[in-house]
């Protein structure tokens, strides 16, 4: 049965042994070698495949680009592959990780666990796979290390809400990518805690980064806080320490970024010995966007199709969105962001506006991960007529089911209210994702490796795609030079369309210059 670790401030005056310490825990988690069930392998598969994805359709992308720059001005031996690149062209792994990440994270588009607070799991398999290549670890290793990182993820989403405090949620993505780092190495208990308190300390930031005019750091963010991971998991290898205790301290992540001094929560954890299944718990998106937009956006979809009327401004008198505290004051027109509205807001900023994405899936009658936000879509008069008409409300019992702990009752959708200029009212609802694995067509390993050829087409070869597919879907099975190959190579030309920006580290690079041939006379 899990148990329940009690989390509270601790005065200096009151001593808290390491061992009653949250970070501890989490580091007992990781090194209990626990071997994972059969259906939570399967769902690693499916998620190491959802990434590759997501990775392949944004490798020419800004954000993809300039990380994948970077790692490159870090090559190492033995080192970790980079999306897009030869498998041979290897970078340090804390570089690969921070590049793959970003490649990753860049359209919104893959796995999501929401609950106290928010997260997306599938950031923990880049760091946790570059350190199983370079370190050369086995395909059952990279599982059960990327099983550690979603269970821990999981388990502090549900207890500690973070953006409560205008905290960013990576900062539960470093401690669990650190833990899952340890699991895969086979760290000792006392080296994986001290990861952990290193990785916590560090990737703490605020939420400015997804609020306002959101920028190109959306993409790196996560990646950031694998990249100091890795690092933080480097040095308590060598016998360095973390700041202690890291959570319970007096003047710890507790007292002075979350709830303060009187705070305590309760972390509900596997039981040594128990299976981790929170991954199980988690789910992946059929739509780039926000997770709170994707059972809006098969609502809308759906409507747009039956009632092609509601397509046009001159129909509509207003749109009322009824839904969750979270998507009301964080994607909604709650935020009070005027950029939500704005139709030459960047990308980043779109893909965080339930207006303006109901308003595309509506006219569209579906949604494209490049087409949607592009400026000529947004820009369209009759979008933007009938995108300012649409506003969001937060609804108690939308708010209550978001929150709900039963997997049956918890919900991320919302009622839409369109009022027509004639004086009818249009009402709809939907509860989850028609993706979502109570909704109407929930996702299995057929609709991951749809997903993953839709998304690399064009991007990469046939060849390429039937080559990753089939080492992905043999993971637990892969030999360590076979995890070496688990990557994902462009084809011939692609990257070379995107030329890369070059920054500080191409500053310190002598040029080569090829003799001149001379000739007499």
């Amino acid at each position: 049965m899990p148990y329940t670790h009690h989390l509270r401030v601790y005065p200096s005056a009151e001593p808290l042994e390491r061992t009653g310490q949250l970070a501890w825990k989490l580091a007992e988690l990781a090194t209990d070698t626990v071997e994972p069930t059969a259906e939570v392998t399967d769902m690693v598969i499916n998620r190491v495949i959802d990434n590759a994805s997501v990775a392949a359709a944004s490798l020419t992308r800004g954000p993809a680009v300039a990380a994948r720059s970077q790692a490159q001005a870090h090559p190492y031996t033995p080192g970790s592959t980079v999306f897009g690149l030869a498998p041979e062209a290897t970078s340090s792994p804390e570089w690969a990780a921070w590049a793959n990440g970003v490649a990753v994270r860049e359209l919104d588009f893959h796995d999501t666990f929401l609950a106290a607070e928010y997260s997306h799991p599938g950031d923990n398999i880049p760091p946790i796979l570059a350190v199983a290549q370079h370190a050369g670890r086995s395909g059952r290793d990279l599982v059960r290390g990327i099983v550690t990182g979603y269970e821990i993820q999981v388990d502090l989403v549900r207890s500690i809400s973070l953006h409560k405090h205008k905290i960013d949620h990576v900062a539960h993505l470093g401690p669990s990518a650190a833990a899952g780092i340890g699991t895969l190495l086979g760290l000792d208990t006392e080296t994986v805690f001290q990861a952990i308190g290193q990785a916590l300390h560090t990737t703490t930031a605020t939420r400015q980064s997804r609020k306002g005019q959101i920028s190109t750091w959306k993409a790196h963010a996560p990646a950031f806080a694998g990249k100091l991971a890795i690092e933080a998991v480097d040095r308590a290898m060598r016998g360095q320490t973390s700041p202690e205790p890291i959570y319970e301290g007096e003047d710890g992540v507790v007292a002075w970024l979350l709830d303060g001094p009187d705070a305590a929560y309760d972390v509900v954890l596997p039981a040594a010995g128990e299976p981790r299944t929170g991954i199980l718990d988690t789910y992946t998106k059929e739509h780039s966007a926000e997770y709170q937009a994707q059972a809006i956006i098969d609502m809308a979809r759906a409507l747009g199709n039956e009632r092609p009327e509601l397509r046009d401004p001159a129909n509509v008198a207003a749109i009322v969105l009824h839904t969750s505290h979270h998507t009301h004051y964080v994607i909604g027109s709650g935020a009070n962001d005027p950029q939500k509205y704005d139709p030459t807001a960047s990308r980043e900023t779109l893909d965080h506006s339930v207006p303006y994405i109901f308003t595309v899936a509506l006219q569209d009658g579906g949604w494209h991960h490049v087409g949607s936000y592009a400026p000529e879509r947004a820009q369209r008069p009759d979008t933007v007529e009938l995108w300012r008409k649409v506003t969001t409300a937060e609804d108690p019992e939308w708010t209550r089911r978001y929150h709900s702990t039963d997997p049956a009752e918890k919900a991320f959708g919302g009622r839409v209210e369109i009022t027509l200029t004639s004086g009818e009212v249009v009402t709809r609802e939907i509860a989850v994702a028609d993706a979502h694995p109570l909704g109407a067509r929930p996702f299995a390993r057929a609709n991951y490796v749809a997903k993953f050829r839709t998304l690399a087409a064009g991007i990469l070869s046939d060849a390429e795609i039937d080559r990753f597919l089939d080492l992905a879907e043999r993971l637990p099975e892969l030999t360590p030079a076979e995890v070496r190959e688990l990557t994902i190579v462009a084809a011939p030309g692609v990257l070379d369309a995107v030329p890369a920006p070059t920054g500080l580290f191409e500053l310190g690079r002598v040029p080569v210059v090829e003799p001149v041939e001379t000739r007499e006379g």
